[in-house]
């Protein structure tokens, strides 16, 4: 399959709000510092309407996974108050790891094990026993495409493969809340694209809320109802996907210089242009914004030429979550991912 196609063919409908209930996530003023002072939360604040598909969308460190393992009873926060199915995650953690399943950034798979043997497991782990478990397991093998290697030993398994045993895990036992925590890292597009559908249909058909986080902006953009964008602890940014794409009034300039050193000089040769705003780059690469982009371009390449400096490609787009996340956070996004990447390695 084409990778457009991939990434076009879940698409089978979007879950609806249920905004009568009470919240299924409800998250405030969250706040959890780590050895040597390193605030991963800074006063997080969000709250997730039940049966949804959120997105908690940031760079590598921006926050996300401290985030889900105070929610999942892994963690604690030193502050603020986070309540998942009307639950105290600090207060009433048994009862909280009965009404959520999670599926973390790591496989939970037991590779020397088949998949039925993993999903037995996890059931009985919740106290399934008998019937009910031999069809549980029997159902989500099948739902995942997995029944057919069933019985094979888990390391056999392709990655998208394990990445579906490790939601059907999550599953077993009927949760009211779903985490996935980046679960489309390292999948091929079709993988990817056989994951969202599945997470489009639980939402859609079981009523299960998901609260997904990662660092693909695409994926958070096709997915998620509602998201909020997570930058140094914090969310900087609240809404539908198109909400804060249409918040950003005009065309996106997107800009690849010749050479880099010319950037700190190129941001001063647009500055001048009153066509431009929010002049902002990294390296070789420049981002403005203008209300009619295409008749901009050729006045910002007429003043980049006239102060000697050569630009190699140049694009105009509609707002992204991309440019939504450069308005809110200052920074572009990749910048800040491999910012954070590079924090997590050191």
């Amino acid at each position: 399959m084409a990778h457009a196609e991939a990434l076009n063919s879940f698409e089978s409908g979007v879950a609806r709000p249920r905004q009568s209930a009470p919240p299924a996530i409800e998250v405030r003023d969250l706040v959890k510092t780590y050895r040597g002072g390193v605030r991963a939360l800074d006063g997080l604040s969000f709250s997730v309407h039940a049966g949804t598909i959120f997105g908690l969308v940031g760079p590598n460190g921006a926050g996300k996974s401290t985030t889900v393992k105070i929610l999942t009873t892994l963690s604690r926060a030193d502050s603020g108050i986070a309540k998942v199915a009307s639950l105290d995650v600090m207060q009433e953690p048994a009862r909280v790891r009965l009404a959520i399943g999670c599926v973390g950034q790591k496989s939970g798979i037991d590779s020397a094990s088949t998949g039925r043997e993993n999903l037995t497991l996890q059931g009985r782990v919740y106290g399934l026993r008998g019937k009910e478990l031999r069809e549980g397991v029997a159902g989500l093998l099948e739902r995942f495409g997995l029944a057919q290697a069933g019985d094979r030993v888990t390391r056999t398994y392709s990655g998208g493969m394990q990445r579906k045993l490790d939601v059907a895990m999550g599953l077993i036992h009927r949760p009211q809340v779903l985490f996935l925590d980046e679960p489309t890292t390292g999948l091929d597009p079709e993988a990817r694209a056989d994951m969202w559908r599945e997470i489009t249909r639980l939402a859609n058909e079981e009523g299960i809320t998901i609260l997904l986080t990662t660092h693909y902006l695409e994926e958070a953009d096709r997915l998620a109802q509602r998201l909020a964008v997570v930058d140094r602890g914090r969310v900087v940014a609240e809404g539908t996907p198109e909400d804060l794409k249409r918040g950003l009034r005009g065309d996106t300039i997107h800009m690849e210089l010749a050479q880099s050193e010319d950037a700190e000089r190129s941001r001063g040769v647009l500055s001048g242009l009153a066509e431009l705003r929010e002049i902002a780059g990294e390296g070789r690469q420049l981002h403005a914004r203008a209300d009619r982009g295409a008749e901009t371009v050729p006045q910002a390449l007429a003043a980049l030429e006239s102060a000697g400096i050569k630009v190699a490609s140049i694009t105009v787009s509609r707002p992204s979550l991309d440019d939504v996340y450069l308005r809110h956070a200052g920074r572009a996004f990749r910048e800040a991912d491999e910012a954070g990447a590079e924090r997590k390695t050191t």
